[in-house]
């Protein structure tokens, strides 16, 4: 059985300061590919959590890293750019990612999703163009209409609760179905009529 080992002031610096650290990593990471000239789009939870956050903050969620979107073509310059600002690049189970230094675990990276191309053989499409992306909070973020063609792509069970969420504070509603081809129109006719 697991047991509390902190509490109080000493449980809420630790929960503030992991929200802090993918913030840190965030705004690190941007800043570096901006300067470098790298274009890019944020994605994943972050991407969620710029987007509702438009809507109703109390209904902001956080997430546990950092996503991004590249072109392979600009993956070399990329690497060199982060590898000079400290991170440490690493390709593991077919994944890109940028640790911040040698000890960092893969769940602590920035992770690398490539543009144009499918992320897992069962994807139903590839991935979107950086260039579907806007300017949240001078950040490169992938628009609302791509980002959830993604989710519904990937459809996991948090891909599902990120949809949710939008569905929740209104930044989708049942007109976006048409957007979408089958079967992913379908996945978020799933979603209105079922959310649970």
């Amino acid at each position: 059985m697991v047991e509390f080992h902190l509490s109080g002031e000493a449980l809420w610096k630790r929960m503030n300061r992991a929200v802090e650290k993918i913030q840190e990593r965030l705004e690190k990471t941007t800043r570096t590919l901006e300067a470098a000239d790298v274009p890019y789009a944020i994605i994943g939870g972050n991407a969620v959590r710029a987007w509702v956050a438009q809507a109703d903050e109390a209904a902001v969620r956080t997430t546990r890293d950092v996503d991004i979107l590249l072109r392979r073509k600009d993956l070399p310059a990329a690497v060199a750019a982060m590898e000079a600002a400290g991170f440490v690049y690493r390709h593991s189970a077919g994944i890109d990612m940028f640790l911040d230094d040698t000890d960092a675990k893969a769940r602590d990276a920035v992770h690398v999703l490539l543009a144009n191309e499918k992320v897992r053989e069962t994807d139903i499409i590839a991935a979107p163009d950086v260039d579907e992306s806007v300017t949240v909070e001078a950040h490169r973020t992938l628009t609302l209409e791509a980002l959830v063609r993604m989710k519904l792509n990937v459809f996991r069970r948090k891909d599902q609760m990120h949809l949710i969420d939008m569905l929740d504070v209104g930044l989708i509603d049942e007109t976006w179905v048409s957007r979408y081809s089958p079967p992913l129109a379908d996945r978020l006719q799933e979603l209105i009529d079922d959310p649970e």
